[in-house]
């Protein structure tokens, strides 16, 4: 089994709130065993670059309420070719980094993959607000973003109901629909529009002219950006077209990125960091650490992939071929588990509406 000597700890991708504590806790619990840590700024292009520097005990102190990542984050085209890759590789045979614990979504994962496969050990935390990896329930930021979009629609649906008036706020999410049809249920919004279900705007407008009719001045249709760049908008235009209320559109946008994370982002962000360093030390790599009924648990990161692109109807050809029939019939049925809770979900959003 290899030693660890020193690992290094980065965060690519888009920014979640609770990297900070997920960095925190790979880095004490690391110095705790007797294996240095290197802190690799800007992601993968750090890490092509040797922006990187020791981190100690007192480096990682009064991090954990901090949003954003210290170590700052970078997307890196250069990483996925063969040249910027060997590049990554001379830079940890400079640094003597014996294994690496990046922390992202699953571009992240698919770079801590092509680096394991080329002898640097990698496990990967799952940081990225969208909750976008099927793998896991849950992903560090995402409790967080919720709650910042709770807080602004709260504010927005204060000022409508002085106006009587309707607001159109767009999340973010990328392709998925988990923050919105989360936060539709928990701000009473009036509908939510999510990429994973068929939309029906007209059933939304009856249900305004319903609310106005019987005395509401209020009214919160939440969307996943996910729908499309024009559709909050576009159908901001519709509802006060064809119903007669003053409808104001706001994108949430980067904001919902932001701000300190909350307890559960910050608890499970500094149990998923420690139970990756003592799977990386025990020799295990390649992995993904994942949330599932509330235990911390590890996944192939292959296997994590290949489960993502089926959830979101992108396998190619021959991405099955590794896998037993039995490891296929897991996919689907996770697959199914998920599509059945957003569906459920969506489904209270609309019954508890009016």
């Amino acid at each position: 089994m290899k030693t660890f000597r020193r690992i290094g700890v980065l965060t690519s991708g888009g920014d979640a709130p609770g990297m900070n504590a997920a960095v925190r806790a790979v880095t004490r619990a690391a110095l705790a065993k007797g294996v240095e840590v290197m802190g690799i700024y800007r992601g993968y292009s750090g890490l092509i670059d040797g922006d990187i520097k020791p981190l100690g005990l007192r480096d990682v102190s009064n991090i954990i309420n901090h949003g954003g990542t210290f170590l700052y984050s970078d997307r890196c085209p250069e990483f996925k070719t063969e040249e910027g890759m060997q590049k990554a590789i001379a830079t940890c045979a400079e640094f003597q980094i014996d294994g690496i614990v990046a922390i992202g979504g699953d571009g992240t994962f698919r770079g801590a993959t092509d680096l394991t496969a080329r002898g640097i050990p990698c496990i990967g935390l799952p940081g990225t607000i969208d909750n976008d990896i099927t793998s896991t329930d849950a992903t560090i930021g995402f409790d967080t973003a919720m709650n910042t979009v709770i807080e602004m629609v709260d504010r927005l649906r204060d000022t409508c109901e002085s106006h009587a008036r309707c607001n159109v706020v767009e999340v973010m999410g990328r392709g998925a629909g988990d923050i919105a049809v989360r936060t539709g249920i928990a701000a009473g919004a009036t509908s939510v529009a999510i990429p994973e279900i068929p939309f029906d705007a007209n059933a939304v407008i009856e249900k305004i002219k319903h609310g106005r009719a019987v005395g509401k001045r209020n009214f919160i249709v939440i969307v996943s950006e996910g729908m499309g760049a024009d559709f909050s908008q576009n159908l901001a235009e519709q509802i006060e077209a064809q119903t007669g209320v003053e409808t104001k559109f706001a994108r949430l946008a980067h904001v919902v990125r932001g701000g300190n994370p909350n307890l559960r982002d910050r608890v499970m962000a500094s149990r998923m960091g420690e139970f990756a360093v003592d799977r990386l030390i025990e020799g295990k790599s390649n992995l993904v650490i994942c949330e599932n009924g509330g235990e911390i648990v590890a996944t192939d990161i292959n296997f994590a992939l290949i489960l993502d692109r089926m959830y979101k109807g992108k396998l190619k050809d021959g991405d099955l071929a590794p896998y037993t029939p039995a490891q296929i019939e897991e996919m689907k049925l996770r697959c199914e588990k998920k599509r059945a809770l957003i569906a459920s979900l969506y489904e209270t959003c609309n019954r508890l509406s009016l």
